[in-house]
């Protein structure tokens, strides 16, 4: 199957297509766009910016990638976007590329599934095998770990960073760091139990869970402060990987401001930014 461009869909000279990429009606193609094999993009999708897509993704139409970001601080420097491979854009989804004070990348990584209307904003790093279901907001400088389910127009804060294979209710507001491995619902938001569907779904082993479920009981269901509770955790000879884990996004969740790890990042994502950006470490992309 040869690449595909319908006849109204515009391509700029510059964006480099991979084999059998599909475009589809009225779709527009930015000159610094760099599209993966067999990528097949919709009716009306806009790929903007210095954007870079993988393999084998479905961007279903209506959606606008790499445009700049919503931030006053942005004055039109070559930020980017990348994409991995075999991701799900659904209708009407925005991705916009990163801002120099946010180190200037705004990543996605493979296997995802974004469903119809999310909005995922500058600097944010989205892990492989994410689910945001439609609505979903993720404001800028937040982090979603692999594996993490977050449901029906949830909406996380600035910097926060979404655990590995946590699930978040839908509707559910998210001002701080959520734990790996939690799930996370309502208002305001709290850790409620162990997300031992997605865990099992995932392929985690019934000891891996019985030990995070262990913690789980200890940390939030003990009554002692949690600081004792993680630190007796951490002290523990045999404790898992991922109670370890655990502990360890608990101590960093403490250390942020307003309980987001990230916010005590700022300075250095923007050194980073201008090393890539203003240094010129980001031309030829």
């Amino acid at each position: 199957m040869a690449t595909e461009i319908h006849p109204t869909a515009v391509v700029s000279p510059g964006a480099e297509l991979g084999r059998d990429v599909v475009i589809g009606p009225y779709s527009i193609i930015g000159g610094h766009a760099r599209i993966g094999d067999r990528t097949r993009i919709g009716p009306h999708v806009v790929i903007d910016g210095v954007t870079t897509i993988g393999a084998d993704n479905h961007i279903v139409g209506q959606a606008n990638l790499g445009g700049p970001p919503q931030d006053l601080s942005h004055k039109g420097e070559p930020t980017w976007l990348e994409i991995g491979d075999g991701n799900t854009v659904r209708e009407f989804v925005t991705i916009n590329c990163g801002t120099v004070k946010g180190g200037g990348l705004t990543r996605i990584g493979s296997g995802c599934l974004l469903m119809a209307c999310c909005h995922v904003a500058h600097d944010c790093e989205v892990g492989d095998r994410v689910i945001l279901a439609n609505g979903v907001l993720l404001a800028g400088h937040v982090r979603v770990g692999e594996g993490a389910n977050v449901g029906g127009a949830a909406a996380a804060n600035q910097f926060v960073t979404i655990g590995r294979y946590a699930y978040i209710g839908g509707m559910t507001r998210v001002p701080q760091d959520v734990p790996p491995f939690m799930l996370l619902e309502g208002h305001q938001a709290r850790v409620r139990q162990v997300n031992v569907v997605g865990l099992s779904r995932a392929g985690f082993s019934e000891a891996q869970i019985d030990s995070i479920q262990g913690a789980f009981r200890r940390i939030y269901r003990s009554g002692q402060p949690q600081r004792q509770s993680v630190e007796a955790l951490r002290a523990e000879p045999d404790a898992s990987a991922e109670v370890l884990e655990l502990c360890a996004a608990l101590e960093q969740q403490a250390q942020g401001l307003k309980g987001r790890y990230r916010e005590s990042l700022r300075e250095q994502f923007t050194v980073l930014g201008r090393e890539r950006i203003l240094g010129g470490a980001h031309a030829g992309r």
